[in-house]
């Protein structure tokens, strides 16, 4: 049997923990009732399946099981916070969001601009960060929305969102975070209480696919004013038809729980597989996309003079599995559009690798990394365009 690649595409998704796919199976097989069903035992304790995975996500944000609103993933996540939120808007038809989100943002508010919102999009520092006061500035009257992610997807840089909403206390602002890259991990800051809204994903943190969530979370005694964007069973308040997939659910709750419960040991251990990645890298003389003071330490965007990406990953076949760009199917944007927000040189966009992993990650044998690409060396002139 042919040895598969080292896997470090975890911001892509990360494989499923096996406590958590114990539950999923588990799930499957005994608890296959229809949380829907109100008239048996079967859809009962399918039921309690599901409110317990709530109180499990819920938790980690020191959220109330009544704000989590189960999703297919944080994509939907987004579009419901997004349009959700726009369906009562009433003059407030102005949003604030930045220009390195994710394709599940960008194109959403995308289309509201075509409904006649308007958006203004704050670019990063080069360093990949924005700047508070650039994005509380860009905030009007008729503002209904900040829209930011906390985690960039490429870079691992980590956005201001604590003061982006200690900025926005005195408002009546709504703020939305996508939180697929930091939920379970970068925990102090989601649980600001000025935070509306936040979307995850299960897969991001050990979980199964398919599954995520919404926080939708009360402020002054009122959740958002989100209307429904899917109908026909009004399952989750109303607000997400759909019968409820109580095996994903289920690990989705152990995923969220086991993450929370282990969050200090898993921090170290992706701290130290940063160091061994750098110390491996180093032979390359890598350049780093992103301010690493404010990156998390477990992504990382990284471009090898001499070399572009496309060479690297094809050189790479068999021994890494890394990325070049957010594993979206969008072809609208490219891994560069972060990248370009934030003036890096072309041959830096050009030769833009991503690295990423988690808890469980192992690592590749660096030696036969880097000589894979001797030959490759100097092929083009750095800088050119």
């Amino acid at each position: 049997m042919r040895q598969m690649p080292v896997y470090l595409d975890c911001a892509a998704t990360t494989p499923i923990d096996p406590r958590v796919q114990a539950e999923v199976l588990r799930c499957l097989g005994g608890e296959f009732g229809n949380a829907g069903s109100r008239t048996h035992e079967f859809g009962s304790r399918a039921r309690a399946v599901v409110e317990h995975a709530r109180d499990q996500v819920a938790a980690v944000t020191a959220s109330s099981r009544g704000d989590v609103i189960f999703t297919s993933g944080a994509t939907e996540s987004n579009n419901l916070a997004i349009f959700g939120l726009a369906a009562a808007a009433g003059n407030r038809r102005h949003i604030v969001s930045t220009a390195i989100e994710h394709a599940a943002v960008l194109e959403p508010l995308e289309e509201l601009q075509r409904r006649g919102f308007e958006v203004t999009f704050v670019g990063p520092n080069p360093g990949g960060g924005v700047d508070v006061e650039a994005l509380a500035a860009a905030v009007r009257d008729d503002t209904l929305l900040v829209s930011m992610m906390h985690v960039n997807n490429e870079t691992g840089v980590i956005m201001p969102i604590g003061d982006v909403a200690d900025r926005l206390d005195r408002t009546r602002v709504y703020l939305h975070v996508d939180a697929a890259q930091s939920f379970a991990r970068e925990i102090p800051a989601l649980r600001h209480p000025r935070i509306d809204l936040i979307s995850v994903s299960a897969h991001k943190i050990n979980g199964p696919m398919g599954v995520g969530a919404l926080l939708a979370r009360r402020r002054n005694g009122q959740r958002p004013p989100l209307q429904p964007i899917l109908f026909g069973g009004g399952q989750e308040r109303g607000l997400r038809s759909g019968t409820l997939p109580v095996a994903l659910i289920a690990g989705f709750g152990l995923a969220a729980e086991l993450a929370l419960s282990e969050a200090d040991a898993r921090a170290e251990r992706c701290r130290a597989m940063r160091r061994s990645v750098l110390a491996g890298l180093a032979p390359l003389e890598p350049s780093i996309n992103g301010d690493p003071s404010r990156s998390v330490p477990y992504i990382l965007n990284v471009a090898f003079p001499g070399l572009d990406s496309e060479t690297v990953i094809e050189a790479w076949s068999g021994l890494v599995a890394i990325s070049n760009g957010a594993a979206c199917s969008s072809q609208r944007y490219t891994c560069s559009h972060v990248l370009e927000a934030m003036s890096a040189p072309a041959w830096q966009r050009d030769g833009a690798l991503r690295f990423s992993w988690c808890a469980a990650s192992t690592e590749p044998n660096w030696s036969e990394l880097v000589s894979a690409l001797e030959p490759y060396r100097d092929m083009r002139e750095v800088g050119s365009a």
